[in-house]
């Protein structure tokens, strides 16, 4: 019994052990089926994504395609047009060739008629009687046009030469001025090299916040007992001049010190600047200017041009002006006043656009100047026509001015260069043997072949080397021309 109910509890255990595995089997088929409908679904949604791609390229060629071939049709239609235009164009040259070869022949019938004419009466051929014209021609207008120029050169020279000569041969010799030029730097001496380092700071502190607060570059180098202030605005740097030597003067030097020391020293450069201004224009004779004009007379103290002072350049110039219309009695004061306003543009073109003399007689202008000052101002670099005799003595003064010797500083290479240039200008002619610059470029002396260039010719060949100087070079001043013609004969007698 005991053995019976021991079986019977051990099918019972199998039975279920069978049941639980094939439940298990059912579950594990089930998620297999599920894994494998799970990755048919994503391997379908993949596939329909990548035909969807491939569709929307095949649509995007598509419109290419299109597009293409509506460009492609456009284009032979144009080119259809352009053939047919092309063929009616080709119709009506040809037509329009065969009236111009019928007239020509016409022309040639009519001139060949006049021909003969021509040689019955003179009894010439035709290469003998062209030869004889245009020989004759050749020399007539030689001659004429030699003569011509060499008659009206020699009246214009008499008349005006003497003239001119005396007018700015007075003025210049009535006009003084320095021969000085001025550097975009200056230099401050130092009580000891132990003030370098304070001038640096800790981690050269003091001398950033002085260069920000300036606008000018500091060099410390080597060189014992100085320091290089740098910088082509001449305000600034004599703000940084003069606040230097004060924080030197006053020995406490740091970035709030700084800061304070160059505003104060701004405000004193702004009075000297006004008072500069006030008393060129007082010591010129020059009232009724406005302060705002007075103020860029008095900057022009600190700008330079080729190394030229232009505060001492306009007043030179002014001077000049006033003298050359006291002789040709003209008003001296409106000349005086043109002279030195001529180039205040050069105290404002670094922050206004345009160049210096428009930007200076807008200037004027805003100010209520007469309309010759503003004319003298606008065109003394000829970029507006002179409308006033103060022009041409202004543009006159300004180029005696900046000519003179000592006025401007040029480098070796440029100078240099605008001789062989100048030299180069008179050796293009013909029958010219040999040209030299002279004078610091201000004569050049041409030698011609005496056998080659006669006389008459000469004068023309100066004549025509000066004017393409005077167009082709740009030069202060004026360029003498002297051509020489001779010949010698040598011989030796044994």
């Amino acid at each position: 019994m005991f053995f019976r109910l021991r079986q019977v509890s051990r099918e019972k255990a199998s039975r279920s052990v069978i049941k639980e595995a094939k439940s298990e089997a059912e579950r594990i088929i089930k998620g297999a089926d599920i894994t494998a409908r799970e990755e048919l679904y994503k391997r379908k949604e993949g596939f329909e994504k990548e035909t969807q791609d491939t569709r929307h390229e095949l649509r995007q060629l598509e419109k290419r395609l299109s597009k293409r071939e509506d460009n492609l049709e456009r284009k032979i239609d144009i080119m259809t047009k352009k053939e047919k235009y092309i063929e009616s164009m080709a119709s009506n040259l040809s037509n329009k060739e065969k009236d111009v070869n019928k007239k020509s022949s016409q022309l040639d019938e009519l001139i060949e008629e006049e021909k003969s004419t021509l040689y019955k009466i003179s009894g010439l051929s035709a290469d003998a009687a062209e030869k004889l014209l245009l020989s004759r021609l050749e020399k007539e207008l030689e001659i004429e046009c030699a003569g011509l120029i060499e008659k009206h050169i020699n009246k214009a020279r008499e008349e005006a030469e003497k003239k001119a000569i005396s007018i700015i041969g007075t003025a210049i010799q009535r006009c003084t001025a320095n021969n000085s030029i001025d550097n975009v730097v200056s230099t401050i001496e130092l009580p000891g090299d132990e003030m370098k380092g304070r001038i640096i700071g800790r981690e050269g502190r003091n001398i950033r916040a002085f260069e920000k607060a300036t606008g000018v570059d500091v060099i410390v180098d080597d060189t014992p007992g100085i320091i290089v202030l740098s910088g082509f605005d001449g305000v600034r740097r004599e703000v940084a001049r003069l606040a230097m030597k004060k924080l030197i003067v006053d020995g406490r030097i740091h970035p709030a010190r700084i800061e304070e020391v160059v505003q104060e020293t701004e405000k004193d450069i702004e009075q000297i600047v006004l008072e500069t201004g006030k008393q060129t224009s007082f010591e010129l004779g020059i009232h009724d200017l406005h302060t705002e004009i007075i103020k860029l007379i008095g900057r022009l103290r600190y700008r330079t041009s080729y190394g030229q002072n232009q505060l001492q350049h306009s007043i030179e110039v002014a001077d000049l002006a006033g003298v050359l219309a006291g002789e040709l009695k003209l008003d001296a004061q409106v000349a005086r006043r043109c002279g030195l306003l001529h180039d205040i543009g050069k105290a404002l073109s670094a922050d206004v656009e345009g160049t210096h003399a428009l930007v200076g007689a807008d200037f004027a202008k805003r100010y209520d100047e007469k309309p010759d000052v503003i004319n003298a101002i606008a065109s003394h670099h000829e970029e507006v026509p002179s409308e006033t005799v103060y022009s041409v003595l202004i543009n006159a003064a300004d180029a005696i001015s900046a000519s003179r010797p000592g006025a401007r500083r040029e480098t070796l290479e440029k100078y240099v260069k605008r001789l062989e240039k100048l030299e180069s200008v008179a050796m293009s002619f013909n029958g010219v043997e040999s040209a030299y610059a002279i004078q610091a470029g201000r004569e050049v002396r041409v030698i011609v072949h005496p056998d080659k260039v006669s006389d008459k010719s000469a004068s023309k060949i100066c004549y025509d080397i000066a004017k393409n100087v005077e167009d082709e070079l740009e030069y202060p001043g004026e360029v003498t021309v002297t051509v020489i013609r001779e010949k010698r004969v040598v011989q030796k007698a044994k």
